[in-house]
């Protein structure tokens, strides 16, 4: 069991063995006729005393053993002139002169030190300093407030074995990147010594010797546990959020699906008396009634397809981003939506670019704007009298070094002012008296998830345009 001697015990101990080692060499010095400079030892008393002597009392001690220095060899050769002892003499009076001055620089040195250390104590991140073998040889007091271990017992262990810590990448890349630049930045997984995980955003910095090796490396900590909590907390909310707004705009579909449901099951039904009415007959006519059966098994496919996209909209799933053509996206909404276009009265105009690249979204979230995008337009052209009409189009835009996917869903309807411009995309913010204002908020959220962009304009005579752009997917994705 390791035993701790204080601070203050091994400054006691330091002094008396000052005490004794100065009394020793004045007593030898003095008494002995020895032929050597005793006096020259002093200097390990200032150095002992430069450990646990402020700067006065180091100068005290000095001056003490220049002052024994010099009676000794009055003591020993005042009576006759001694040039050897003369030049013994002065040789110990430069060295004790000369480690008193070296003394007092290093220890002026250790005090700056110590107030740069405790300015790194003043700061709420955890800062610690490691060797190349990765053990700690500096605990700021913010690492000790965050990580729970004292100084004492931290310096001295392996960094990464003590946090249990894991990194984002590869040890060996990270290190690497750290010898090539001599700085890292990343998010790290840290554990307390109560157990608790942290997540913290750690800086590293190399610092290289004389030589150009790498001599310690310095790594700032602040812990963002609760911040990421709250984020996922935040992106579970709006999941939800979004879960509840699809659901919403299905049951606003509901006339729509069920007639895009009724159509293929009617068909169904009329199929299977016609098969029956086939096979009755003297003798059945077995073509005809094959062919009923193939336009029955068609319509049932039918259903089973509208069911199929319905269930994926209404499910509760994480997002999955993966290579996504738009152009079959937009298609697979737009047959939800074909019974409410008929009922409105709306002409659909419809402009895909053939040679669109793929995106990497998630197919249920991206129909879900376009839902959202659609009804939005098929609602806003309620109260235009004249001629309605919807154009929804896609394209490819290269913008300096990036590459996009732009879909457009223009109406003509009443439009917006430019004061609601700025209002369109906020949460609860809605232009129709029954709106819930979340539609276009959950769908910028969705956008923006997908590292895009959407925006809205004004029509010069009536009617609105939303612009959805996405990044294309990079090579290695698709």
């Amino acid at each position: 069991m390791p035993i701790h001697v204080s601070a203050h015990a091994q400054s006691t101990a330091k002094g008396v063995a000052a005490i004794l080692l100065t009394i020793a060499i004045f007593v030898v010095d003095a008494l002995t006729p020895l032929g050597i400079a005793i006096a020259v030892l002093y200097a390990l008393v200032i150095i002992l005393g430069a450990a646990s002597l402020d700067r006065r009392g180091l100068i005290a001690v000095s001056v003490l053993c220049v002052v024994f220095t010099i009676l000794a060899f009055v003591f020993g050769h005042g009576d006759t002139f001694d040039t050897d002892a003369a030049i013994r003499c002065a040789i110990s009076l430069c060295a004790i002169i000369v480690t008193t001055l070296l003394s007092l620089k290093n220890q002026q040195a250790m005090l700056q030190l110590k107030d740069q250390a405790a300015l790194l104590d003043l700061t709420h991140d955890a800062i610690f300093v490691r060797d190349p073998a990765d053990t700690i040889t500096y605990w700021n007091r913010g690492s000790e407030l965050l990580y729970g271990w004292p100084a004492e017992d931290a310096v001295g262990r392996k960094a990464a074995e003590l946090l249990k810590t894991r990194f984002p990448i590869e040890l060996a890349r990270l290190q690497a990147e750290l010898l090539e630049t001599g700085r890292w930045e990343g998010e790290l997984s840290h554990t307390r010594r109560d157990g608790a995980e942290l997540k913290v955003v750690s800086r590293w910095s190399l610092h290289r010797d004389p030589r150009g090796k790498p001599a310690a490396t310095m790594e700032t900590n602040s812990d963002i546990t609760e911040h990421r909590e709250a984020e996922s907390a935040l992106h579970k909310a709006q999941a939800e959020l979004s879960h509840v707004s699809r659901v919403t705009t299905l049951g606003e579909l509901a006339a729509s699906i069920a007639h895009e449901t009724n159509q293929p099951l009617a068909a169904v039904v009329t199929n299977g008396d016609a098969g029956l009415r086939w096979l009755s007959r003297e003798p059945p006519n077995i073509d005809a009634a094959r062919m009923s059966l193939e336009k029955i098994i068609t319509n049932a496919r039918r259903a089973s397809d509208v069911i199929a996209r319905l269930r994926a909209l209404a499910r509760r799933s994480e997002a999955e981003h993966l290579p996504l053509d738009l152009n079959e996206a937009v298609d697979d909404t737009l047959f939800l939506v074909q019974r409410e276009l008929a009922e409105r009265r709306v002409d659909l105009d419809l402009s895909f670019d053939p040679t669109l690249p793929t995106v990497l979204g998630d197919r249920v979230q991206l129909q879900q704007v376009i839902i959202n995008l659609v009804m939005n337009a098929l609602q806003a052209m309620d109260d235009v009298s004249g001629s309605r009409r919807l154009r929804i189009a896609t394209r490819r835009e290269t913008a300096e070094n990036d590459q996009n996917v732009a879909l457009e869903v223009t109406d003509s309807g009443t439009g917006f002012d430019a004061e609601m411009a700025g209002k369109l995309f906020n949460p609860f913010y809605s232009t129709k008296p029954d709106g819930m204002g979340m539609g276009l908020s959950i769908s910028r959220s969705i956008v923006e998830a997908h590292h895009g962009q959407i925006s809205a304009s004004a029509g010069e005579g009536g009617g609105a345009t939303f612009t959805v752009r996405l990044p294309v997917a990079a090579t290695g994705d698709a």
